[in-house]
């Protein structure tokens, strides 16, 4: 058993991202091997107060795993002092702050890579730190409705629709630790870090690009939204069907998956139909395919029908439930998921790195803890405060 550990050890990483895109650009990080000390403020990263609504607080476990935890007033000229004091030891700063927000604290990267010439200040937001929408508030909601996400949701004679998942936020800080880790490699050739900025907006708006396609090819008319169909309206059979106990996805990207769909369906004579043969032509009959492919699969249900499917090497899924999907064999054989005693949160599966390291051992999956679990071990230990001071700390509420 492999015992190397991740491509990231030895690299520090001050976390004061909130919600969703910086803590999982974060998050990443420690899995993949740099040491994560996560500081909020007083009050909790505000992904904690969800705990108040059922189930609502498993997302700040899920991507908070493996990270030291501190609570730290950066609004106190004590905190704002202790801040510097770690960044001078650190690597890496990530926030996604709204622009601005760390410099009327008097730390941002201007001010902290004069103390740490080598820092890589990572900073998300929704539109960027600079154009005339920097200054507009934005969450996941927000920039899914200004990309273009939205309109391009849904069905055509219904209101637009959010993504269901987060992506905006998710994209952003899937983005954004591309671009920390990019510029972690240049430091190890410059000896300089800097600052990397990435966008919610700019990181969502090339998974558009089937809705596009379709907007250049109708010479800029404002295409419709396609429900369940291919966003480009460029492929046929795709699309959600009916079966007898739920849905499944089927999509021919060739004419040989079509060939395959129609053996399958016990009609093969249907692959060769000349009015059916080509992708062109099924685009050109997309309801008629929809109807032919409907009326075969809602004589099943979604497992045989997706076995017979899988055997004919047609391209398609079950449409899942979460239920479903929490449960699932494959991920949990391969580690993505595991099943977790959480101290605060009881039972939960909580999730691994989408990322694979060649050789790197099963990164133990750390549990998140109450705010400032931490705070001894990394403003004693790691930092060298004394006793005395982290005592003072904590009487004035510069920490908990």
């Amino acid at each position: 058993m492999s015992t190397k550990k991740g491509p990231l050890d030895g690299i520090t990483v001050i976390d004061v991202g909130q919600i969703y895109n910086g803590p999982y650009c974060t998050f990443l990080m420690a899995m993949a091997g740099a040491h994560v000390i996560k500081i909020e403020p007083p009050s909790g990263d505000p992904l904690r107060r969800r705990s108040v609504v059922g189930g609502a607080a498993l997302p700040f476990a899920m991507l908070n795993s493996n990270k030291s935890m501190v609570s730290l007033d950066l609004k106190s000229e004590r905190g704002k002092e202790i801040f510097r004091q770690m960044v001078s030891r650190g690597d890496v700063v990530v926030e996604n702050y709204a622009p601005g927000t760390m410099e009327k604290l008097g730390v941002g990267y201007d001010a902290l890579k004069q103390i740490n010439p080598r820092l890589v200040y990572a900073a998300g937001s929704g539109y960027g730190r600079s154009g005339p929408m920097s200054k507009y508030p934005a969450m996941d909601l927000t920039v899914q409705a200004m990309s273009g996400v939205m309109s391009t949701t849904g069905f055509p004679d219904r209101p637009p629709v959010k993504a269901g998942p987060a992506i905006a936020d998710f994209f952003g800080g899937i983005h954004l630790y591309g671009a920390l880790v990019t510029a972690l490699y240049a430091r190890e050739i410059t000896g300089e870090g800097q600052l990397v900025e990435v966008s919610m907006l700019e990181s969502v708006y090339p998974s558009l690009s089937s809705s596009l396609g379709l907007y250049y090819g109708t010479s800029g008319d404002v295409p419709p939204r396609t429900g369940n169909r291919h966003a480009g309206m460029a492929e046929s059979p795709y699309n959600v069907y009916p079966t007898q106990d739920g849905h499944i996805a089927i999509i021919c990207v060739s004419d040989a998956h079509w060939r395959f769909l129609t053996e399958a369906m016990g009609t093969p004579q249907l692959g060769l139909d000349p009015g059916y043969d080509t992708l062109k032509k099924r685009v050109e009959r997309m309801d008629d395919v929809d109807a032919i492919v409907s009326g075969f699969t809602e004589k099943f249900d979604k497992k045989p029908l997706f076995d017979l499917l899988m055997q004919h090497r047609v391209p398609c899924a079950p449409v899942r439930t979460l239920d479903e999907v929490i449960n699932d064999e494959h991920m949990h054989e391969r580690g993505t998921l595991e099943w977790i005693d959480h101290p605060m949160y009881g039972r939960v599966a909580l999730t691994r790195s989408a990322l694979r390291f060649e050789g790197q051992s099963k990164v133990e999956l750390q549990p998140s803890g109450e705010l400032g679990r931490d705070n001894r071990q990394v403003y004693g230990e790691w930092l060298g405060l004394s006793d005395k001071d982290l005592d003072e700390l904590t009487q004035d509420g510069v920490i908990l």
